[in-house]
C-alpha cells in the first residue's frame, strides 16, 4: 500500500510542479509577490501534492468500486422507478456534499442565500442523475438528450436576457461546471460504468460515459429557473478584499503556519459531512442488497479514510495558498498598462493547471480502461490541457473586451452538438464528461478569484462570472475533434494492414469503438 501511495504522490508532484513553477516565474516578471504570499503559495502547493496522492488512491479503493457496484445493482433489479428514485437521491446527496459548490456559493453570498443555491443545484443534479440512469437502461443515444436539453437551456438563457436577468446567466453556467468536482466525479463515472455493464450490447461501452455530462445540465437549468423566480438582476462577487491581501503580504512564517492550521478544522468538518452522508447512504444500500463481501467492505472503508485525508489536505492547500495569489494576479494585471498579458499568461496557466485537478486523473484512467488502451491517459491529458488553455484565453478576451457570454457559448455549444453526429459515440460521452471534470477545485479557488480580480480592476464586474462555463465548454470541442483524428487514423491503419476498402474499415471501427 505504501508503495502505491508513494507512486500516487510522485504522480501528483509531476502534475503540480509545472503550474507552481509558472506562477513563481510569472510573479517575478509581471506581479512581484511578498515573501509571505510566496511562502503561503508554496506550502499550499506542497499540500496539493500530498492531498492529491491520498485522494487518487482513496478514489481507486472506495469511490470507484462503490459507484460501480451501486450502478450495477440498480440495473440488476427490474424496478425502473426504484432505480431512478435512488439515483435522484444519490444525486442530491453527493452534490450538496461537493466542496466546489460551497466555494461558488460563498462567492455569490452578496446576492443569494448560500443554501438556496446549494439545494437548487442539488435538485438539478438529482433529477438529471435519474434521467441519466433511465437513458442507459432504455438505450437512448446521448447526443439526442444533449441536443434537446441544451436547446431548452439556451431558450431559458434568451428569456433571461430579454427580461433583464442577464447577470445571472454566467452564474447558471458556472453552477453546472463546479457541481461536478472531486467527490461527485469518481462516483458518477463509476456508477455509469456499472449501469452500462449489465446491458451487454454493442453500445454498452459508449454508454459508459455521459452521467457527468447530463448532471452538468441540471444545475444550469435549475439555477436559471431560480434566477427568474427571484428576479435577480445584479450579481456582485464576494471577492477577497485588497486589505486582506495586503495583510497576507506582511505574514511571518508563524502567521503562515497559523493560517493553514486554523483552516484545517473547517475543512475537516465540510469534507467529513460530505463523505459521511455518502457513507451512510452506502451502508443502507449494503444492508438491503448485501452486494459487497467483508474484504471488499474493509477495502472501501480504508479507501474512504484515504479520500478524507486527501480532500482535507488538498482543499486546505488551495483555499489558503491559492486564492490570495489568484486574486492578486488578476487585480494587478487587470490594472496594469500591459493587461493584454492576461490572455497569453492565462493560456499558459490553463495548459498546466488542468493536471492539478484531482478528478481529471480519475477520468483519464477510466477512459484508458474502458477503451482498453485505445485512448491513453497521456492523449487525454494533452487534449484537456489544450481545451483548458483555449478556455482561459477566451475568458480573458471576454473580460478585457466586455463580450457577452452568449456570443461565445452559443456558437461553441452549437459546434459541439454538431460534432456529436459525426464522431464515434464514445468520444461524445467522454467529451461532455470532460467539460464537468475540468472545472474542479483549482478552477473555483484559483481561476475564479483570478478572473474576479481582473474584472474588478478592468471595470467589468458584470463579467466576473463565466470563466467556469468556458472551462466546461472547450473540452467538448477539443475531445470530439480528437475523436475525429482517431477515426481517420484508425481507418487508415486498418485499411493499410488488411488491404480492404472503406466498408470493411467501418466494420473494424464499430468493433473497436462501439464495444
Amino acid at each position: 500500500m505504501n508503495k502505491v501511495l508513494n507512486e500516487k504522490i510522485v504522480e501528483a508532484f509531476s502534475s503540480v510542479l509545472p503550474i507552481t513553477a509558472i506562477v513563481i516565474i510569472a510573479s517575478i516578471i509581471f506581479v512581484p509577490m511578498s515573501a509571505g504570499i510566496i511562502v503561503m503559495f508554496l506550502v499550499g502547493a506542497a499540500l496539493l501534492i500530498v492531498g492529491m496522492g491520498f485522494f487518487t488512491l482513496g478514489a481507486d479503493m472506495a469511490m470507484m468500486p462503490m459507484g460501480e457496484g451501486i450502478g450495477a445493482q440498480l440495473t440488476k433489479g427490474q424496478n425502473v422507478f426504484l432505480a431512478v428514485g435512488i439515483s435522484f437521491l444519490m444525486g442530491v446527496i453527493i452534490t450538496i456534499a461537493e466542496p466546489d459548490l460551497m466555494v461558488l456559493a460563498l462567492q455569490l453570498a452578496k446576492s443569494l442565500n448560500i443554501w438556496a443555491l446549494i439545494v437548487t443545484v442539488g435538485l438539478g443534479v438529482g433529477i438529471f442523475m435519474g434521467i441519466a440512469v433511465l437513458r442507459v437502461i432504455i438505450g437512448v443515444p446521448l447526443r439526442f438528450l444533449l441536443l434537446f436539453f441544451y436547446a431548452v437551456t439556451f431558450c431559458l438563457a434568451y428569456y433571461m436576457v430579454k427580461n433583464g436577468n442577464t447577470a445571472f446567466v454566467p452564474v447558471s453556467f458556472d453552477s453546472g461546471g463546479v457541481t461536478t468536482g472531486p467527490i461527485t466525479v469518481p462516483f458518477m463515472l463509476a456508477m455509469c460504468v456499472g449501469v452500462a455493464s449489465l446491458r451487454g450490447d454493442k453500445s454498452a461501452k459508449s454508454d459508459s460515459f455521459g452521467f457527468v455530462a447530463l448532471c452538468s445540465i441540471g444545475p444550469i437549468m435549475s439555477v436559471m429557473i431560480l434566477g427568474v423566480a427571484l428576479q435577480i438582476t445584479e450579481v456582485p462577487p464576494n471577492s477577497l478584499p485588497a486589505e486582506e491581501i495586503a495583510a497576507i503580504a506582511d505574514y511571518t512564517d508563524r502567521d503562515v503556519v497559523e493560517a493553514f492550521f486554523f483552516e484545517f478544522p473547517a475543512t475537516m468538518k465540510n469534507v467529513g459531512t460530505a463523505l459521511g452522508s455518502i457513507l451512510v447512504f452506502f451502508f443502507i444500500f449494503q444492508l438491503i442488497t448485501r452486494r459487497f463481501h467483508k474484504h471488499q467492505l474493509l477495502r472501501i472503508l480504508i479507501g474512504f479514510v484515504y479520500t478524507f485525508i486527501g480532500l482535507v489536505v488538498f482543499l486546505t492547500g488551495v483555499d489558503v495558498g491559492f486564492i490570495p495569489v489568484g486574486s492578486l494576479f488578476g487585480s494587478e494585471l487587470g490594472a496594469s498598462p500591459i493587461k493584454w498579458v492576461l490572455i497569453p499568461l492565462s493560456m499558459v496557466i490553463g495548459y498546466f493547471i488542468v493536471a492539478a485537478e484531482p478528478a481529471v486523473h480519475v477520468l483519464n484512467k477510466q477512459v484508458e480502461d474502458v477503451s482498453q488502451g485505445a485512448i491513453t491517459q497521456k492523449v487525454m491529458a494533452k487534449a484537456l490541457a489544450i481545451g483548458m488553455s483555449l478556455a482561459l484565453g477566451i475568458a480573458m478576451m471576454r473580460i478585457l473586451f466586455n463580450i457577452s457570454i452568449l456570443y461565445i457559448l452559443v456558437p461553441g455549444y452549437v459546434f459541439a452538438l454538431i460534432l456529436t453526429f459525426i464522431v464515434p459515440p464514445i468520444f461524445t460521452g467522454i467529451a461532455f464528461d470532460s467539460g464537468g471534470v475540468c472545472s474542479g477545485p483549482m478552477t473555483s479557488t484559483f481561476l475564479l478569484p483570478f478572473a474576479i480580480g481582473a474584472c474588478a480592476t478592468a471595470g467589468h464586474m458584470e463579467d466576473a462570472f463565466g470563466i467556469v462555463a468556458m472551462v466546461a465548454m472547450t473540452p467538448l470541442v477539443v475531445v470530439q475533434l480528437l475523436g475525429l483524428i482517431y477515426r481517420k487514423q484508425f481507418a487508415t491503419i486498418k485499411a493499410a494492414e488488411a488491404g480492404v476498402g472503406a466498408d470493411e474499415v467501418v466494420v473494424f471501427e464499430e468493433a473497436y469503438f462501439y464495444g
